[in-house]
């Protein structure tokens, strides 16, 4: 790895973390009322956001960790790649759905302007800048299980405990079944195979950069 090489993950992962710290932080702070889509909390961490916003921090802080010791960060990159089109998808439906839909100011206060924008963003672009040896095809599918995996866990735990009560105290607090079973299954399937689309656009762009 180049020495421009290097200062750039350094500066990207340390800012990344710096960023998804920041957002826990006010997060845990905040009342609902102060942002979107929020419990009080410890309870936002079923949030696909938060999930998603926290696990990049951690792969950044571990990237971080292993350049900082001049150790190779080759087998990290699927993860990496997984961190980001999960950000990705966050940024995406924020800023094309529910922003146009409800409103773009509630998306983006406290710790919600972290994890809608600011992260994403910083993790994105340094996924783009950032040089790297290209990515196997099998990472774009791999970066698309967390998403399965997160709407397999929304499913299921509707399925077992059932909707539950209005807002804030449904389990359905994406309203995606608000149309039935079905149409809630089709969602999170598009959804993840947007995350898998968005892995295979991030992958070529980085092997375009190798």
């Amino acid at each position: 790895m180049s020495r421009k090489n290097t200062t750039s993950e350094i500066i990207f992962n340390l800012v990344i973390v710096l960023l998804a710290v920041t957002g826990i932080i006010l997060m845990l702070t905040s009342h609902p009322e102060e942002g979107a889509l929020q419990s009080s909390g410890a309870g936002n961490f079923k949030f696909y956001t938060v999930l998603t916003n926290v696990f990049c921090g951690i792969i950044s802080g571990i990237y971080l960790v292993l350049v900082l010791l001049k150790k190779n960060t080759d087998k990290m990159a699927g993860l990496k790649l997984a961190a980001v089109v999960g950000v990705a998808i966050t940024f995406a439906v924020v800023a094309f759905m529910f922003g146009p839909l409800y409103g773009y100011p509630q998306f983006y206060k406290r710790g919600n302007l972290f994890f809608h924008l600011l992260e994403p963003v910083a993790a994105m672009a340094g996924f783009i800048i950032i040089r790297r040896k290209k990515l196997p095809f099998r990472y774009s599918v791999l970066a698309a299980v967390p998403t399965l995996l997160y709407g397999t866990g929304y499913m299921l735990n509707i399925l077992i405990n059932g909707i539950g009560g209005p807002w804030p105290y449904t389990n359905d607090f994406y309203a995606f079944l608000s149309w039935g079973w079905p149409v809630g299954i089709a969602i999170f399937a598009v959804i993840t195979l947007s995350a898998f689309a968005v892995a295979c656009i991030f992958r070529a762009i980085s092997n375009k950069r190798s």
